[in-house]
């Protein structure tokens, strides 16, 4: 019987289905069962956390942001991976999130052993910014074999940001979800009154709640959203629903593990996805169009790449904009029906054993030219 590949992968961050790089992640390697997966994370790890990876270590060397200690940090993030490296004894390592410390550390200790990098977005749009990051985003690009993005349209921008270096290694690999766990339920979209519109991510700036929030505010008729997620943002979103005196219509609730916010998406008539400046893939999107809802987006390049024809789209970071997608989802039930059937035949496009197939034959390859 022959021995499974190893992978040696990790995202720098506490271990558990809290994000969606994390979540993507133990989708795609619980679907490679051809391959031996070793994920590094952090500490603490979720002990709800069913993750699917043969073996989880957390990293010890204390994590410290950009600035004067960065580069003291990942060389002792480096000499741990090193470290680690010789324990797993992989046979190929995948550095996600190009550019950010775990993946230096990755390509930095790899030796003779091949590179893939996987991006999930954050990094390029730092990298976008400040000159620093972009060196250290080219540093891992280089010396990966392959790189791969969720969409044609992030890697345009990675291949940008490396001076065009590495167009012929570039894969586009489109993410996906489990869709044999989506129950989808059967209902025709009726009336002309308000919505019940629900965004479900991270509260930060770059995606941008504050827009869905300031679009009920002067939308033609009173829809209702509800929040769900946690993140640095969250506090200002409140005040904002002060400021604008909509407390009766909008509403907070927790982050939820995917199985839960799966079980809550049939509640709601429609979901604002409301990024304002970068997208990798918009995933959230995806899963909600495997439910039955449609889709107001903001018209980034990656969501009108993910999306094709099966959202509505509105200007990025444009209430008004946002609003008036609303109010024409709400006094169209024949519209509205017919994006969630153009959703629904767009989300199966994205299954998960897909993606997995298709990285696992781009490591395979990558494994045995190495081998050559």
């Amino acid at each position: 019987m022959t021995a499974k590949l190893r992978i040696l992968t990790g995202i720098n961050r506490t271990s558990g289905p809290s994000s969606g790089s994390t979540i993507i992640v133990n989708d795609i390697y619980g679907s490679m069962l051809e391959f031996s997966t070793t994920f590094l994370g952090r500490e603490p790890v979720d002990p709800a956390w069913n993750y699917s990876f043969d073996e989880l270590i957390p990293l010890t060397t204390p994590k410290r942001p950009q600035g004067p200690e960065f580069d003291a940090y990942v060389a002792q993030l480096t000499r741990e991976v090193s470290t680690l490296i010789e324990q797993v004894r992989p046979n190929v390592i995948h550095a996600q999130n190009p550019g950010f410390a775990l993946s230096l550390a990755l390509v930095r200790a790899a030796g003779s052993i091949p590179v893939i990098s996987i991006a999930h977005g954050p990094e390029v749009i730092v990298a976008e910014r400040d000159e620093r990051e972009r060196e250290l985003l080219r540093e891992v690009v280089t010396a990966s074999a392959f790189v791969v993005a969720p969409t044609a349209a992030l890697a345009g921008r990675i291949d940008r940001l490396t001076g065009r270096r590495c167009v012929d290694r570039i894969s586009v690999i489109p993410w996906g979800i489990p869709l044999n766990d989506v129950r989808v339920r059967e209902y025709p979209s009726v009336g002309t009154g308000p919505l019940s519109l629900v965004y479900a991510g991270r509260l930060d700036a770059n995606k941008s709640a504050v827009t869905g929030i300031e679009a009920i505010a002067v939308a033609g008729q009173p829809h209702r959203l509800t929040i769900i997620g946690r993140g640095p943002e969250k506090e200002a979103l409140r005040e904002r629903v002060r400021v604008l005196g909509v407390q009766n219509r909008v509403e907070f609730s927790p982050f939820l593990p995917r199985r839960e916010l799966w079980q809550r998406l049939p509640e709601f008539d429609a979901l604002v996805f409301t990024t304002h400046d970068s997208e990798a893939f918009g995933l959230v999107a995806v899963e909600a169009q495997a439910h039955g809802l449609p889709v107001a987006y903001a018209n980034l390049p990656e969501m009108a790449e993910t999306l094709r024809h099966a959202g509505t789209p509105f200007t990025p970071g444009d209430p008004a904009s946002l609003a008036s997608a609303l109010d024409e989802l709400a006094r169209d039930a024949h519209w509205r029906n017919a994006l969630i059937r153009a959703g629904l035949d767009n989300s199966r496009r994205y299954d998960i054993t897909e993606t997995a197939r298709q990285l696992a034959d781009l490591t395979t390859d990558v494994v045995y030219r190495a081998r050559r």
